[in-house]
């Protein structure tokens, strides 16, 4: 069935949801086929694209179909309909009902949910599932996307987002689903029995765990402010109830505090964007804080700024964590409760500075594949043998966890993290920017950036494929006149020195450099980007900066941008 018969067939609908009606008889030609030529597919973090019409849309009857493959995928786990699903959701247009059409869907199977009362994070859905002991897990948010997305994450029974091979079941049972407009769903009164609302219960347990991650709990808080915005986002409550229990000096974004789905007051709610942080660093300059942190909508990632020399400094994800090691590491060894088997985790697109932090204290680094479920399910295997300890994951995405409560990237748990770096480090004379270039002089300057180059609809999905072909079909030997040392095709498994990559297969590939810098590309599993990842070795800042320029603009002349 083409584009053409599919909206025909949508149109024709008796029982089509009226606004989705009337956007159909809108399109025109182009969004016709962007809306209808495929189905909207399962990615890195679930299923997630912009709300409206389609097969290739987030509506009720894709969220429907969705979760008729989930629910079969829960009542083949152990005692899977009793143990039942943890389902909660952010502040974006639908999220509300997505959360509740997905209840009733999976009542009609005849699997209990507890759904939350109101809008919950992402790291708190996480816990809810191992808390009240679930099958699985729902979350229905977009994250940091434009507030014209928005998504559907599925958990197994740790807590963690479903890896490949489970993900690959789900989705065998979605795609026999032959036509998402005849899913039948169950009235409220008859999902009445199976759907349970919590949250109070949820959010006292969850906040208790997250103030157990402090390392000085005895260290005086006064003298040290941070500012913080949520960004209309579901972690408002969370960071700031979590930081002012503990005696924190927290001072509120008021203007981005309320849960707007459209954003109003902030530029983007996406950490990753400068301008994101725009409000936040007025407030900051104008109470003196010593931090800035902003979470994004669904309350996984967390952006930070620190004041230094007087000036408020944005940190990336890669720095951010690369001092939050530091910290943790050296605590926890001059404390001696630093394990001999400890195990730090991040992916193949984040820094080595952070993995030279980890292996200066002694402890083993292992990488995963981007996506935080790589990373859970890491720490579910030694969670099992005991052959490792876990003592920090993170992504360079602004996504970390530091206690394996959660199983995702936790924004409240890095905020509080964030908080404790800074007062720490305030009270022996220095803020974290210090501490970053103490680090950069120990093990070398860094520079992280990316390029996401965004190809929407049907051309675009063709020219990213387009992109990653031509650069296996003829991959650089050398990029701006620097050698490339090894290359890695990670869909392929394969190393240009012969060795094979033992991780699963994944449309990722990657160039390290004779100057100790690399390069990676990969589609965007979340959003219609390609994704190109530099990470620059240079012999001071200003250096690090020039050649990253350098290797940007040759990186986009060998692919023709």
């Amino acid at each position: 069935m083409d584009y053409r018969e599919n909206y025909e067939k949508w149109l024709s609908f008796d029982g089509l949801d009226e606004s989705l009606r009337t956007e159909l008889k809108g399109m025109d030609e182009a969004t016709k086929e962007d809306a209808f030529y495929k189905n909207i597919e399962f990615g890195t973090a679930g299923m997630r694209g912009l709300l409206g019409a389609g097969t290739n849309r987030m509506n009720i009857y894709m969220i429907r179909k969705a979760n008729v493959g989930y629910a079969k995928w829960i009542l083949e786990q152990p005692n899977g309909a009793e143990r039942g699903v943890a389902i909660s959701y952010d502040n974006r247009h639908m999220s509300y009902i997505f959360a509740n059409e997905s209840a009733k869907v999976l009542a009609g199977f005849g699997i209990k949910t507890y759904i939350m009362e109101s809008l919950r994070p992402t790291p708190e859905l996480s816990f809810a599932v191992r808390h009240l002991g679930c099958a699985g897990g729902i979350m229905i948010t977009a994250s940091h996307n434009p507030a014209e997305y928005n998504g559907y994450k599925v958990y197994d029974d740790t807590g963690c987002q479903l890896i490949p091979e489970w993900a690959d079941q789900v989705t065998k049972y979605v795609e026999e689903v032959e036509d998402e407009l005849a899913v039948k769903v169950p009235s409220s009164d008859e999902a009445y029995d199976y759907i349970n609302w919590v949250g109070e219960e949820i959010d006292e347990a969850y906040y208790e765990a997250v103030k157990g991650c402090e390392i000085n709990p005895g260290l005086d808080k006064s003298d040290f402010k941070i500012v913080y915005s949520p960004q209309h986002g579901a972690d408002n409550w969370p960071v700031r109830t979590v930081l002012k229990d503990l005696g924190y000096d927290i001072v509120p974004v008021l203007s981005q505090c309320a849960p707007d789905p459209d954003y109003s007051n902030t530029k983007s709610p996406n950490p990753e964007v400068e301008s994101s942080y725009d409000e936040s660093i007025k407030l900051a300059k104008k109470v003196d804080a010593d931090v800035i942190a902003i979470t994004d909508p669904d309350g996984d990632r967390l952006g930070v700024v620190a004041k230094h020399n007087g000036e408020y400094v944005l940190m990336s994800g890669n720095q951010s964590a690369a001092v939050y090691l530091e910290y943790i590491l050296s605590q926890l060894k001059e404390k001696g409760k630093l394990p001999d088997n400890a195990v730090m985790y991040n992916t193949i697109v984040t820094s080595d500075l952070g993995e030279l932090v980890a292996r200066s204290y002694g402890v083993d680094v292992e990488k995963t594949l981007t996506g935080f479920k790589f990373i859970g399910d890491k720490i579910r295997k030694y969670e099992k043998t005991g052959e490792k300890q876990f003592i920090f994951g993170y992504e360079e995405s602004y996504g970390c966890v530091v206690k394996d409560f959660v199983r995702d990237k936790d924004a409240v748990q890095a905020v509080l993290l964030a908080a404790e770096c800074g007062n720490y480090y305030k009270k022996q004379g220095k803020d974290l920017i210090d501490v970053l270039n103490d680090l950069y002089a120990k093990h070398g300057t860094f520079k992280e950036s990316q390029i996401a180059l965004a190809k929407a609809g049907v051309e675009g999905a063709k020219r990213i494929a387009e992109i990653m072909d031509n650069l296996r079909k003829d991959a650089p030997t050398d990029i701006a006149g620097v050698k490339v040392t090894l290359a890695e095709d990670y869909a392929n498994s394969t190393r240009s020195d012969g060795t094979t990559i033992d991780l699963p297969k994944s449309n990722v590939l990657k160039y390290y450099l004779e100057d100790g810098s690399w390069i990676a590309a990969r589609p965007s599993g979340t959003e219609p980007k390609c994704k190109f990842y530099f990470s620059i070795k240079g012999t001071d800042a200003n250096d690090a900066s020039l050649k990253t320029e350098k290797f940007q603009k040759a990186m986009m002349e060998i692919i023709g941008e």
